[in-house]
């Protein structure tokens, strides 16, 4: 399905006091049609990812993974299987130079429309009373999805859609990202161009 936003570059300058929120499924790693990445031979960095997590430790001041993990409700992993693929995924981020401060995830599914889960704002409210110095007007959103950028947009973020989901709508003017990049490493090469 084509998509109804074209891509766009960003034309905003930022500072060190700014925050980057980063979904995970589709912008960090391989999103697994139609089920969950429930191992660590599941998890596939999507290409140019930890050279972007590298560039962007040196332009924010937190970095932050927000995920829905619905596959925990479900009963396909469980919160120790999802921190084991965290532990080596962070580990390898590290490795390459990258930094996250901080995941959050959700673990339960939409149906009863929980706090933490994207697009409502739990996760990132969480962020702020961990990391009191966010300043949501000067953050950044990057997502693969309709929830992820409303959660941006509903928290007055800077919103980047990245890849081209095929079920992204852009139904709702909330779910309408202000930038729309091929891949994270995009909006790292945007940054070194500041």
């Amino acid at each position: 399905m084509q998509s109804k936003i074209p891509f766009s570059w960003p034309n905003f300058k930022i500072s060190s006091d700014w925050t980057l929120f980063l979904d995970r499924d589709g912008v960090i790693n391989e999103r697994l049609p139609d089920d969950y990445i429930k191992t660590w031979e599941e998890f596939i960095f999507l290409s140019g990812v930890l050279e972007a997590l590298s560039i962007f430790s040196l332009f924010f001041q937190r970095i932050f993974i927000v995920t829905n993990q619905a596959g925990i409700e479900k009963g396909v992993i469980s919160h120790e299987g999802l921190h084991e693929i965290h532990d080596k995924m962070m580990e390898i981020i590290m490795y390459h130079g990258g930094r996250i401060d901080e995941i959050y995830y959700c673990p339960f599914k939409a149906d009863l429309d929980p706090l933490c889960r994207k697009p409502n704002p739990g996760m990132a409210l969480q962020a702020k009373k961990d990391y009191p110095e966010i300043n949501f007007s000067k953050a950044i959103m990057v997502g693969d999805s309709d929830s992820d950028i409303a959660f941006g947009n509903n928290l007055g973020m800077k919103t980047i859609l990245v890849g081209a989901k095929a079920d992204n709508t852009f139904a709702n003017p909330n779910t309408i990202p202000d930038f729309r990049l091929d891949s994270l490493f995009d909006l790292a090469t945007y940054l070194k161009s500041l």
